[in-house]
């Protein structure tokens, strides 16, 4: 190791942060920005180099950010730096229907006229969404960022928590919180168990341009191995989310991109002209994983590592930026109050405010996964019915639509698109 990064490290052990956040994708870095802004020193443990973030090429990723998430950016000061490469969703189409033979006559249409807030939501591709973040933290001093290390052990001290680096440096802290993923190392040294199965479903995730114009429309169409999701990018482009069964998608994903593209034509359909690949393509298995506690002593989960959902929705980021909201409100109060933000009178505060909403997101997807992902007469008949009710009124149809930007629920202040 050279003598400033060692420098710096040594300086990190003797300025200890009030709060260490193991994990630097978006969840991690969005608590980082949100903590830093109200008072609170953060020092971030990202395993993957800054240059690996900061220069990715398109590779395919987007999410789809509901509007409340979209508030959550503009409050922590991102949402301007990725604005113009954001795509709104103006309307969604959701279907029932088998590949090749077009969908079933009854479906559901939401539209965001039928909100007075605005779009339902945004899509934004990966690669603006992390070097917007990385920008906007570079801005705060109050954020230490360690790059292309990872953290091999965790323990507690007198006045709080330490971690060991895979280089020997400890640094010491108030509080732990893993951003770490479903596989997050924070949990499994903490001794945190998960529950959850597997879905025997495996996303096929790329992006395709294709010729005409889908005016902000996204498309979910639901087949027996899984659903379809069509989400608009900026241009004449979409991001495809595609579940099969995972032996079919492995044999889907091997395919060369010519006969990749055959495949899903007749799943696709020709509605949106001719179409063709872009950027690399990438499977995902899927699974429900939700860890039995989202905190410890000195310690919380946040996102993936909280809560693995299936995307049937689209919630995974979304209910992530929930508990950032959630838990940037609740250490924030504490900490103006006087109260030590690692105690667990603290924490369990934020547990009672994301678990119970989480849990029941859990299931929702999961039922919701399983009811449309069959190919059961009796269900579809039943299904489809409901779709067209659903469709029909008004009111169900706001619902939905409110339920779809994330506008439901105790919302915390900067998914209201305020400060704390």
């Amino acid at each position: 190791m050279d003598n400033p990064e060692r420098a710096r490290i040594l300086r990190i052990m003797i300025e200890a942060s009030d709060i260490l956040i193991v994990g630097g994708g978006l969840n991690g870095a969005a608590l980082a920005l949100a903590l830093a802004q109200t008072g609170h020193s953060v020092t971030i443990i990202d395993s993957l180099a800054e240059t690996t973030r900061k220069n990715a090429a398109f590779d395919g990723r987007s999410y789809a950010l509901a509007l409340a998430s979209q508030r959550l950016l503009a409050a922590i000061g991102v949402w301007e730096e990725v604005v113009a490469n954001a795509q709104p969703m103006l309307e969604i189409k959701v279907t029932d229907g088998h590949a090749g033979f077009g969908p079933s006559p009854f479906f559901m249409h939401f539209d965001h006229a039928e909100i007075e807030e605005g779009p339902m939501g945004f899509m934004i591709e990966d690669r603006h969404l992390r070097r917007a973040f990385l920008e906007s933290m570079q801005g705060f001093a109050a954020i230490t960022r360690i790059s292309g290390r990872s953290v091999t052990a965790q323990g507690h001290t007198e006045a709080g928590v330490a971690i060991t680096l895979d280089d020997d440096a400890v640094i010491q802290g108030k509080l732990l919180i893993g951003c770490d993923g479903r596989n997050s190392g924070t949990a499994t040294r903490a001794g945190i168990k998960r529950t959850g199965w597997g879905y025997d479903q495996t996303a096929l995730v790329c992006a395709i341009e294709h010729e005409l114009p889908h005016y902000g429309i996204a498309h979910q169409f639901f087949m027996p191995p899984g659903p379809l999701a069509i989400l608009p990018l900026t241009g004449n482009r979409s991001s495809i989310v595609w579940s099969e069964r995972t032996e079919t998608a492995k044999r889907i994903n091997d395919l060369p991109k010519a006969e990749y593209l055959q495949v899903l034509r007749p799943r696709f359909g020709d509605f949106l002209g001719d179409i063709r690949l872009q950027g690399d393509r990438f499977t995902y298995p899927l699974n429900l994983s939700v860890a039995n506690s989202f905190i410890d002593e000195k310690l919380a989960l946040v996102g993936d590592a909280a809560h693995g959902l299936h995307p049937i929705a689209g919630q995974g980021l979304n209910a992530g930026l929930r508990d950032v909201g959630a838990l940037a409100e609740v250490l924030t109060l504490a900490g103006r109050r006087g109260e030590d933000i690692g105690s667990a009178l603290v924490l369990e505060r934020y547990q009672e405010w994301r678990r119970f909403d989480t849990t029941t997101l859990a299931m929702a997807t999961d039922a919701f996964n399983r009811l449309f992902s069959n190919d059961n007469s009796l269900l579809r008949i039943g299904r489809d019915i409901g779709m067209g009710i659903v469709g029909s009124l008004p009111g169900l149809r706001r619902g939905f639509v409110r339920e779809a930007a994330g506008l439901t629920g105790d919302l915390p202040k900067l998914l209201q698109g305020r400060a704390i």
